[in-house]
Protein backbone atom coordinates (compact mmCIF):
# COMPACT_ATOMS: atom_id res chain seq x y z
CA UNK A 1 0.00 0.00 0.00
CA UNK A 2 2.54 2.35 1.45
CA UNK A 3 4.94 1.33 -2.05
CA UNK A 4 2.06 1.88 -4.49
CA UNK A 5 1.30 5.23 -2.83
CA UNK A 6 5.39 6.05 -3.35
CA UNK A 7 4.85 4.95 -6.86
CA UNK A 8 2.04 7.18 -7.18
CA UNK A 9 3.79 10.34 -5.89
CA UNK A 10 7.02 9.65 -7.85
CA UNK A 11 4.73 9.53 -10.74
CA UNK A 12 2.89 12.57 -10.03
CA UNK A 13 6.35 14.65 -9.69
CA UNK A 14 7.80 13.74 -12.71
CA UNK A 15 4.98 13.99 -14.77
CA UNK A 16 4.76 17.77 -13.39
CA UNK A 17 8.37 18.46 -14.12
CA UNK A 18 7.63 16.90 -17.73
CA UNK A 19 5.01 19.61 -17.96
CA UNK A 20 7.15 22.68 -16.82
CA UNK A 21 10.08 21.47 -18.88
CA UNK A 22 7.90 21.35 -21.96
CA UNK A 23 6.16 25.13 -21.10
CA UNK A 24 10.07 26.11 -20.70
CA UNK A 25 10.76 25.03 -23.92
CA UNK A 26 7.51 26.71 -25.44
CA UNK A 27 7.84 29.67 -24.10
CA UNK A 28 11.74 29.86 -24.99
CA UNK A 29 10.33 28.89 -28.36
CA UNK A 30 7.83 32.07 -28.33
CA UNK A 31 10.37 34.30 -27.34
CA UNK A 32 12.54 33.61 -29.95
CA UNK A 33 10.13 33.62 -32.54
CA UNK A 34 9.27 36.77 -31.45
CA UNK A 35 12.96 38.30 -31.31
CA UNK A 36 13.52 36.70 -35.23
CA UNK A 37 10.31 38.95 -36.67
CA UNK A 38 11.45 42.09 -34.43
CA UNK A 39 15.01 41.91 -36.12
CA UNK A 40 13.63 40.91 -39.29
CA UNK A 41 11.55 44.26 -39.30
CA UNK A 42 14.32 46.38 -38.29
CA UNK A 43 16.18 44.52 -41.18
CA UNK A 44 13.72 45.72 -43.62
CA UNK A 45 12.99 49.04 -42.65
CA UNK A 46 14.21 51.32 -45.69
CA UNK A 47 16.34 54.65 -44.58
CA UNK A 48 14.96 57.49 -46.85
CA UNK A 49 16.19 60.74 -47.28
CA UNK A 50 14.09 63.46 -48.29
CA UNK A 51 15.32 67.24 -49.48
CA UNK A 52 12.81 70.64 -49.84
CA UNK A 53 13.77 73.77 -49.03
CA UNK A 54 9.31 74.16 -48.38
CA UNK A 55 8.41 73.25 -44.52
CA UNK A 56 5.12 72.36 -45.53
CA UNK A 57 6.23 70.15 -48.42
CA UNK A 58 9.27 68.60 -46.47
CA UNK A 59 6.56 67.53 -43.17
CA UNK A 60 4.03 66.19 -45.75
CA UNK A 61 6.34 64.12 -47.37
CA UNK A 62 8.02 62.91 -44.25
CA UNK A 63 4.28 62.09 -42.76
CA UNK A 64 3.80 59.95 -45.89
CA UNK A 65 6.99 57.92 -45.74
CA UNK A 66 6.61 57.27 -42.07
CA UNK A 67 2.94 56.34 -42.70
CA UNK A 68 4.89 53.69 -45.20
CA UNK A 69 6.94 52.57 -42.03
CA UNK A 70 10.23 54.28 -43.61
CA UNK A 71 12.83 55.54 -42.17
CA UNK A 72 13.16 59.41 -42.76
CA UNK A 73 15.85 62.31 -42.41
CA UNK A 74 14.78 65.43 -43.72
CA UNK A 75 17.05 68.20 -44.84
CA UNK A 76 16.23 71.81 -46.50
CA UNK A 77 18.75 72.36 -49.19
CA UNK A 78 20.61 69.88 -51.39
CA UNK A 79 24.25 71.17 -49.76
CA UNK A 80 22.92 69.44 -47.08
CA UNK A 81 21.82 66.58 -48.17
CA UNK A 82 25.46 66.40 -49.91
CA UNK A 83 26.95 67.10 -46.35
CA UNK A 84 24.87 64.10 -44.59
CA UNK A 85 25.61 61.76 -47.52
CA UNK A 86 29.73 62.77 -47.01
CA UNK A 87 29.61 64.10 -50.32
CA UNK A 88 31.88 68.17 -49.72
CA UNK A 89 31.48 70.05 -52.23
CA UNK A 90 34.68 72.49 -53.37
CA UNK A 91 33.72 76.05 -52.56
CA UNK A 92 36.56 77.37 -54.36
CA UNK A 93 35.57 76.83 -57.83
CA UNK A 94 32.34 76.69 -59.86
CA UNK A 95 29.82 74.56 -59.95
CA UNK A 96 30.29 73.76 -63.35
CA UNK A 97 33.72 72.67 -62.96
CA UNK A 98 33.46 71.85 -59.27
CA UNK A 99 33.95 68.08 -58.40
CA UNK A 100 31.96 67.01 -55.06
CA UNK A 101 35.07 64.68 -52.81
CA UNK A 102 34.26 61.71 -50.59
CA UNK A 103 34.99 61.39 -47.16
CA UNK A 104 34.84 58.52 -45.10
CA UNK A 105 31.25 58.08 -43.63
CA UNK A 106 28.89 55.75 -42.74
CA UNK A 107 25.46 56.98 -43.75
CA UNK A 108 22.93 54.16 -45.20
CA UNK A 109 20.20 55.72 -46.99
CA UNK A 110 18.48 53.87 -49.43
CA UNK A 111 16.67 55.90 -51.22
CA UNK A 112 16.82 60.01 -51.83
CA UNK A 113 13.64 61.93 -52.53
CA UNK A 114 13.81 65.66 -53.78
CA UNK A 115 12.17 68.86 -54.65
CA UNK A 116 13.38 69.91 -58.49
CA UNK A 117 13.06 73.93 -57.61
CA UNK A 118 15.65 74.50 -54.64
CA UNK A 119 17.79 77.88 -54.29
CA UNK A 120 21.34 77.71 -54.57
CA UNK A 121 21.48 73.64 -55.71
CA UNK A 122 18.36 72.06 -57.39
CA UNK A 123 17.36 68.61 -57.43
CA UNK A 124 18.46 67.83 -60.62
CA UNK A 125 21.78 69.01 -59.38
CA UNK A 126 21.74 66.92 -56.71
CA UNK A 127 20.86 63.97 -58.83
CA UNK A 128 23.66 64.63 -60.93
CA UNK A 129 25.97 64.69 -57.89
CA UNK A 130 24.32 61.40 -57.06
CA UNK A 131 25.02 59.52 -60.10
CA UNK A 132 28.80 60.91 -60.57
CA UNK A 133 29.89 59.54 -57.10
CA UNK A 134 31.30 55.73 -56.77
CA UNK A 135 30.04 54.76 -53.79
CA UNK A 136 26.13 56.64 -53.86
CA UNK A 137 25.64 56.33 -57.88
CA UNK A 138 23.70 53.10 -56.63
CA UNK A 139 21.40 54.19 -54.43
CA UNK A 140 17.71 55.50 -56.16
CA UNK A 141 16.64 58.75 -56.85
CA UNK A 142 13.60 60.47 -57.06
CA UNK A 143 12.88 64.09 -58.23
CA UNK A 144 9.53 66.16 -56.81
CA UNK A 145 8.03 69.33 -58.44
CA UNK A 146 5.02 71.21 -58.18
CA UNK A 147 5.41 71.86 -62.18
CA UNK A 148 4.65 69.88 -65.25
CA UNK A 149 7.34 70.35 -67.20
CA UNK A 150 7.75 67.70 -69.97
CA UNK A 151 11.44 68.46 -70.95
CA UNK A 152 12.28 68.97 -67.18
CA UNK A 153 10.87 65.44 -66.06
CA UNK A 154 12.53 63.97 -69.07
CA UNK A 155 15.87 65.43 -67.97
CA UNK A 156 15.52 64.09 -65.16
CA UNK A 157 15.37 60.44 -66.11
CA UNK A 158 17.37 60.50 -68.96
CA UNK A 159 20.18 61.76 -65.59
CA UNK A 160 19.10 58.60 -63.84
CA UNK A 161 16.32 59.75 -61.61
CA UNK A 162 13.88 56.47 -60.57
CA UNK A 163 10.58 58.63 -60.79
CA UNK A 164 9.28 61.95 -60.85
CA UNK A 165 6.56 62.91 -58.67
CA UNK A 166 4.52 66.17 -59.44
CA UNK A 167 3.18 67.97 -56.02
CA UNK A 168 1.15 66.95 -53.96
CA UNK A 169 3.10 63.64 -53.58
CA UNK A 170 0.30 61.20 -52.41
CA UNK A 171 0.47 58.32 -50.50
CA UNK A 172 -0.07 56.14 -54.06
CA UNK A 173 3.12 58.05 -55.07
CA UNK A 174 5.03 56.92 -51.86
CA UNK A 175 3.40 53.26 -52.65
CA UNK A 176 5.79 53.31 -56.18
CA UNK A 177 9.13 53.28 -54.12
CA UNK A 178 9.14 50.04 -52.84
CA UNK A 179 10.50 48.02 -55.89
CA UNK A 180 13.06 50.56 -56.14
CA UNK A 181 14.25 50.08 -52.78
CA UNK A 182 13.92 46.09 -52.82
CA UNK A 183 16.26 46.35 -56.35
CA UNK A 184 18.65 48.58 -54.56
CA UNK A 185 18.86 46.36 -51.73
CA UNK A 186 19.22 43.33 -53.99
CA UNK A 187 22.51 45.09 -56.02
CA UNK A 188 23.64 46.05 -52.74
CA UNK A 189 24.22 42.78 -51.57
CA UNK A 190 25.54 41.11 -54.73
CA UNK A 191 28.17 44.22 -55.01
CA UNK A 192 29.00 43.96 -50.94
CA UNK A 193 31.78 40.91 -50.92
CA UNK A 194 33.42 42.63 -54.26
CA UNK A 195 33.08 46.05 -51.80
CA UNK A 196 34.97 44.28 -48.75
CA UNK A 197 37.29 42.87 -51.00
CA UNK A 198 38.17 46.13 -52.93
CA UNK A 199 38.49 47.78 -48.89
CA UNK A 200 40.69 45.29 -48.15
CA UNK A 201 43.38 45.94 -51.18
CA UNK A 202 43.04 49.40 -49.97
CA UNK A 203 44.12 48.81 -46.73
CA UNK A 204 46.87 46.41 -47.79
CA UNK A 205 48.20 49.06 -50.01
CA UNK A 206 47.49 52.11 -48.24
CA UNK A 207 50.09 55.32 -48.37
CA UNK A 208 50.87 54.83 -44.77
CA UNK A 209 51.43 51.27 -44.33
CA UNK A 210 53.47 50.95 -47.23
CA UNK A 211 55.35 53.99 -45.52
CA UNK A 212 55.55 51.95 -42.22
CA UNK A 213 56.75 49.10 -43.57
CA UNK A 214 59.56 50.72 -45.56
CA UNK A 215 60.60 52.87 -42.59
CA UNK A 216 60.41 49.16 -40.66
Amino acid sequence: MIASHLKCHTLVVHHTHLCSYFLFFICFFIFSFQLSIMAMALETQFHVLAVDDSLIDRMLIERLLKTSSFNVTTVDSATKALKFLGLVEDEFRTFESSVASEIHQDVNVNLIITDYCMPGMTGYDLLRKIKESKSLKNIPVVIMSSENVPSRINRCLEEGAEEFFLKPVQQADVNKLKPHLMKSRTKEENEQPLNNKRKEMEEIYSPNKTRLRCSS
